[in-house]
C-alpha cells in the first residue's frame, strides 16, 4: 500500500470527503476517487473506527447547465453540508463543447473558470472546507507585469480566496511568487520531479545516470532553478539555453527570438533531459533539441508538466522522424488528445495516484510534506534504478 496505515489510526476527517471533479477533469477524478476507495476500506479493515468513512465513491455529482445564449448555472445534485469539498479542474481542456446561438464553441479557459466558480457559488457557505486542484493554474503566464497589464492571475487567486476557497493546490506553476497575492491563504506548489524521474525510468532502462552520459538542459533563464534541482537530485551536471531577442520588434504579441544561446559544459556523446514547466507550440523546446544535437548530444528527452501542443504534433512528428528528439514525457493532470497517447515518443506521466495521496492526507488534516519534498523518494528510486530493482510508488 502506498501510506502508512498507522498514521491514520486516530484520526478524525475535518468533514465527511467530497470531490467534485469538473467536466473537464471527469475521468482523472474517477480514478482519483477509486484510489481514495481502495486505501480507505483497506484502513478499515486494519482498524474498525475508520469503517464510518468508508463509501464506495466520493464523487459529489454537479453540472453547469448552459442556455442557449451561452450564459450558464452550476447545480450541486446531492447535500455537501458539513463536506470537505476538492473541486478538480482542467481549464485547458479544449475537447468540451457547448452550443452557442446554434454555433459550436469549445470551451476557453474563461470558460472553465467560470464554471468552478459558479460549482462554488452554488454550495453557497454550506462546505466546511473548500478546496481547488487545479493542474495547470489559471492565467499562469500572466503572473507580472511587464507595462500597463493586468495582473490575471492574481485576480483570479484573490477572487476564488474571496469565495471562500481554502485551498488551492496547483502543479509546477509558471512562478509560484503568485501567491504572494494571498499571503494568509493556503497554497501550494506541487512538483512533479518524482514522478517524471520515476516515468523515465521505466521507459528507458538503459539511461545511466552519472556525469559522462546524463546532462539535465535548461530551455532558458526562467527555469533554472527547476533543472538546478534536477541536477543536484540525480548527481549530474547541468546546462541552460538563454534566447537572444529581437527588441526592435514584436510578433505575435512577443519580441521574436534571434537565436539560442548554450552556457554550460559540453554535452557531446550525452543524454540529455531538457527539463520545463509547459509546451505551449513547443517551438523553443525543439529549436533547443535542434542546438543540442548540432553540439553532438546523444539522446534528447523533452520533459514539461503541460503538453498543451497549441501548434499540433507535426513538427516533433518530424524531430522524432530525423532523430532530434527520442521521447516526450508529459503529465496527464491536463487533456492529452488521443492522437498524442498514440506517438511512439510519447510517455505518459501520471499524477492521479498523487494528486489522491494529497487529497486523502488532506482531508484528515496531516501534514503533506513529505509529499511535497520527494527527495527521499527519488533516492530510493534511484537506488532501485541502479541495483535492477522494481520502483515502489
Amino acid at each position: 500500500m502506498a501510506q502508512d496505515i498507522e498514521e491514520f489510526r486516530d484520526s478524525i476527517p475535518v468533514g465527511e470527503l467530497g470531490i467534485i471533479p469538473m467536466e473537464s477533469s471527469a475521468e482523472m477524478g474517477k480514478v482519483i476517487d477509486k484510489f481514495i476507495v481502495d486505501w480507505r476500506k483497506e484502513r478499515a479493515e486494519v482498524f474498525q473506527p475508520l469503517g464510518e468513512h468508508c463509501k464506495d465513491s466520493y464523487i459529489v455529482p454537479a453540472k453547469c447547465s448552459r442556455f442557449g445564449t451561452g450564459e450558464a448555472k452550476g447545480t450541486l445534485l446531492e447535500t455537501i453540508r458539513g463536506k470537505d469539498l476538492y473541486l478538480i479542474t482542467d481549464v485547458t481542456n479544449y475537447s468540451i463543447t457547448y452550443k452557442l446561438s446554434g454555433h459550436e464553441n469549445r470551451m476557453s479557459p474563461d470558460d472553465h473558470y467560470a464554471d468552478l466558480k459558479r460549482i462554488i457559488a452554488a454550495a453557497a457557505g454550506k462546505a466546511r472546507r473548500i478546496n481547488v486542484i487545479m493542474p495547470f493554474l489559471y492565467e499562469s503566464r500572466q503572473h507580472r507585469r511587464e507595462g500597463r497589464e493586468s495582473l490575471d492571475c492574481a485576480m483570479a487567486l484573490q477572487e476564488l480566496n474571496a469565495l471562500g476557497v481554502e485551498n488551492i493546490i496547483t502543479l509546477d506553476a509558471h512562478d509560484p511568487r503568485v501567491q504572494n497575492s494571498i499571503p494568509v491563504g493556503g497554497f501550494e506548489n506541487v512538483s512533479c520531479t518524482y514522478q517524471f524521474i520515476k516515468a523515465l525510468f521505466q521507459e528507458v532502462p538503459d539511461l545511466r545516470i552519472d556525469n559522462d552520459h546524463l546532462m539535465i538542459i535548461s530551455p532558458d533563464e526562467g527555469g533554472m532553478k527547476r533543472a538546478i534541482y534536477y541536477s543536484n537530485v540525480l548527481g549530474v551536471d547541468m546546462g541552460m539555453f538563454y534566447k537572444r531577442r529581437d527588441y526592435s520588434r514584436i510578433v505575435d504579441g512577443r519580441n521574436p527570438i534571434v537565436a539560442h544561446e548554450f552556457l554550460g559544459d559540453s554535452v557531446e556523446g550525452k543524454d540529455v533531459l531538457i527539463i520545463d514547466d509547459m509546451i505551449s507550440s513547443g517551438d523553443s523546446m525543439l529549436d533547443v533539441s535542434k542546438e543540442l544535437k548540432k553540439r553532438k548530444a546523444n539522446r534528447v528527452f523533452v520533459a514539461a508538466s503541460f503538453g498543451l501542443f497549441t501548434n499540433g504534433l507535426a513538427a516533433f512528428d518530424d524531430y522524432y522522424e530525423k532523430g532530434l528528439i527520442s521521447k516526450v514525457l508529459t503529465t496527464n493532470s491536463i487533456y492529452q488528445p488521443p492522437e498524442l497517447l498514440e506517438r511512439p515518443y510519447y510517455i505518459n506521466v501520471d499524477m492521479s495516484k498523487y494528486l489522491a495521496l494529497i487529497i486523502d492526507k488532506l482531508n484528515y488534516d496531516h501534514s503533506i510534506s513529505d509529499l511535497l519534498d520527494p527527495y527521499d523518494r527519488i533516492e530510493a528510486a534511484l537506488d532501485n534504478y541502479r541495483n535492477g530493482k522494481e520502483i515502489d510508488y
